[in-house]
């Protein structure tokens, strides 16, 4: 049986009260097709992704925000003064449960399946799930009905929208590959929203018929002959050695160290990728 809250309203002109009963919690549908039952007014928030923990604060729900993961690290002064819970793929859950979150909101790719369905025998636990830009839009308008500030998830999307049509009908300039790891060497392939990113910022993924993230050898690296390699600061911290380590195996590549950020979060952060894409390619010309 939902719970329900009773409010009454104290008549000036009697003694009298009206009841008004409204629920306290109310379903929604997350991105892996769960039914969460999540609070009317969530107050203790938990966030388990970087990119989403940033879109909470730029939705000004910082003052509900009570937890978030050691990579969180946006925005850089006001991130510091929450409790950190762990790493996105392990959980301190003795923190998570001091803290008494009433929403945790977490994602598919970036946590692991265990932590989160351990965390759901206790706690409403909303959970995206983000392979491309039309993904990330539904996860902010999500997010804007769940804490009713749909209009400032709208004003934000307008604002990305707007960024991003300076990129509409850019010439696909440069084959590229785009390195998520190393030992094993991994990049980013068809069906991820890194790909999606690689094709609005004018690249070509030259791993684009092959599926998430497959490790490759040296010589599959040779034998795809990208012009350009994008070594990502995330989640692997390529370093000017890697580079270098890299330009062995592609002497005529132009390898570059690319920041991940702009490539992989899904959130607010989308309202400044246009602009540093814009940089990428005038430093390939």
């Amino acid at each position: 049986m939902v719970e329900r809250l009773f409010l009454w309203v104290q008549k000036s002109c009697g003694t009298f009260a009206t009841k008004y009963s409204i629920p306290l919690t109310r379903e929604v549908t997350d991105q892996m097709g769960r039914r969460v039952r999540v609070p009317r007014d969530p107050r203790r928030i938990i966030s388990l992704v970087p990119s989403q923990t940033e879109l909470l604060f730029d939705l000004d729900l910082r003052d509900r925000l009570v937890g978030v993961t050691k990579f969180c690290v946006h925005p850089r002064d006001l991130v510091r003064e929450k409790h950190k819970i762990g790493g996105t793929k392990k959980f301190n859950f003795a923190i998570i449960d001091d803290l008494k979150p009433d929403l945790i909101i977490g994602n598919k790719e970036e946590n692991y399946k265990e932590g989160i369905e351990t965390l759901s025998l206790k706690y409403p636990v909303w959970v995206s799930d983000i392979l491309s830009l039309h993904d990330a839009y539904a996860m902010m308008g999500a997010i804007g009905e769940i804490f009713y500030v749909q209009e400032k998830v709208l004003n934000l999307q307008d604002r990305i929208k707007e960024s991003l049509t300076s990129l509409s009908g850019r010439r696909i300039a440069k084959r590229a590959l785009y390195f998520i790891w190393r030992n094993p060497w991994m990049v980013a392939a068809g069906g991820t929203f890194i790909d999606e990113m690689l094709r609005l910022a004018g690249f070509e993924n030259v791993v684009g018929n092959l599926k998430r993230y497959p490790e490759l050898q040296p010589d599959q690296i040779r034998d795809l002959d990208p012009e350009v390699i994008l070594l990502s600061s995330e989640p692997f911290p390529f370093k000017e050695k890697h580079r270098l380590e890299i330009q062995d195996i592609l002497p005529g590549a132009k390898i570059i160290l690319a920041d991940g950020e702009m490539f992989s979060w899904y959130g607010s952060r989308l309202q400044y990728a246009a602009g540093y894409f814009t940089k990428l390619h005038q430093l390939l010309n």
